[in-house]
């Protein structure tokens, strides 16, 4: 039987890993770290994300771990509401759902545990590639151990050592944000029902919305053009000013208990080349997105049931190293042309809330207009969220 060893327990490498074993394949999933409660971790599932799971059957983990359904989009412009758009977009479609992702990734290990096949190995980092001839035949763990295996999958995210340790090359693209990310334990400013709020005002925009397990998550975005140091800022003051009424007194309310920001710094890149002979990056590894719609989780999912299509007729199979080396750049060619137009509608979202942040004379016309432009604006954004939602190719588990 063959084996595959996963780096990497993100939602990549996690629910690969569960589909292997559940197909009675050898595999064994190292996770550098013993917790999966990292400082941030995405947690938006788009209908795209939350059909792959439903492929994978594993959608009724939701049930088990925090979770809230998206209720409303609101898009506030200085202050007034520009539109509202309710979830679901689309009839006979799950509305967008915020997950508690380290719960979610420690419910599938835990469903993975069920199987024989499975390997866990958590708290021990991968040190280097284990290289045979001219192909990659395991790896070294930081503790001296050796794992052998038919094929490595580098899921370990956008600073993935696999990638680098197999000299695969990113492209990076240029992208003029980063986001500031602020957590507030209280969320009671917020209404019962679950909404997402984008706020614009002047040339500052920043997202709101409670979390999965609740607490109040506000993302500010700081821009190339913006020559402010973010670390001597009085924030829950310059968010307040930002900010609609009812938050702004919230905000100055619980001004001591705001926590200090986390800078993420944002990365987005594809590999021209996903893979070696003995190795197949996917996820984060091959294709870091940007954080807009929350494509990075919905897309490594997809990934995975690409990956699972064509790998698990032949690790079944035990075929030749060879055999699974020529699948690997299929996998890439059938992956490659969503990631790109995702990347490109994102650039696109950014495009057009850059045109409102940098021109006065815009807001002001949108603002004194907002009963006529107000529709018109939010049919043009619904149009363009078709495909980050639902995905642009036909991605079906078939094995």
């Amino acid at each position: 039987m063959s084996k595959v060893i996963i780096v990497g327990a993100g939602p990549t490498g996690a629910s690969l890993a569960l589909l292997l074993a559940q197909r009675g394949i050898n595999v064994t999933l190292v996770e550098a770290t013993t917790s999966f409660r990292r400082v941030f971790r995405g947690e938006g599932l788009m209908p795209s994300g939350l059909a792959a799971l439903a492929q994978m059957g594993v959608l009724d983990l939701l049930e088990t771990v925090p979770h809230q359904a998206l209720t409303t989009w609101e898009y506030i412009l200085e202050g007034r509401r520009m539109f509202q758009a309710p979830e679901p977009f689309q009839a006979h479609t799950l509305p967008c759902t915020l997950v508690s992702q380290p719960a979610l990734l420690e419910a599938l290990v835990q469903q993975a545990q069920h199987y024989p096949q499975f390997a866990w190995i958590s708290g021990t980092a991968v040190k280097a590639l284990q290289r045979q001839e001219n192909r990659i035949t395991g790896v070294q763990l930081a503790n001296g151990q050796t794992l052998e295996a038919d094929l490595i999958i580098g899921a370990d995210g956008r600073n993935s050592l696999m990638r680098q340790q197999a000299n695969l090359e990113m492209e990076t693209q240029s992208h003029s944000i980063d986001l500031l990310w602020f957590k507030l334990a209280d969320s009671s400013c917020l209404p019962p029902e679950n909404v997402f709020y984008a706020i614009v005002h002047g040339r500052q925009t920043m997202g709101l919305f409670r979390s999965a397990e609740g607490s109040l998550q506000l993302a500010w975005a700081l821009y190339d053009d913006d020559p402010t140091d973010w670390k001597t800022i009085d924030w829950p003051e310059k968010i307040a000013v930002a900010s609609p009424n009812w938050l702004a007194q919230h905000l100055r309310k619980h001004a001591q208990d705001l926590e200090r920001p986390l800078l993420l710094s944002v990365v987005v890149g594809r590999c021209p080349q996903w893979s070696v002979p003995g190795l197949l990056i996917l996820g984060d590894a091959a294709h870091p997105m940007s954080p807009i719609r929350a494509q990075g989780i919905n897309m490594a999912l997809r990934d995975v049931i690409v990956a699972a299509n064509h790998l698990v007729p032949l690790l079944q199979c035990s075929v030749a190293p060879k055999e699974l080396d020529r699948v690997l750049p299929h996998i890439q060619a059938e992956r490659e042309p969503e990631i790109i137009r995702a990347q490109t509608l994102q650039d696109e979202e950014l495009a057009q809330g850059d045109r409102l942040r940098h021109s006065p004379l815009l807001r002001t016309l949108v603002k004194s207009t907002l009963p006529f432009s107000g529709p018109v604006i939010r049919a043009s954004w619904l149009r363009r969220q078709r495909q980050l939602r639902q995905g642009v190719t036909d991605v079906r588990l078939q094995v």
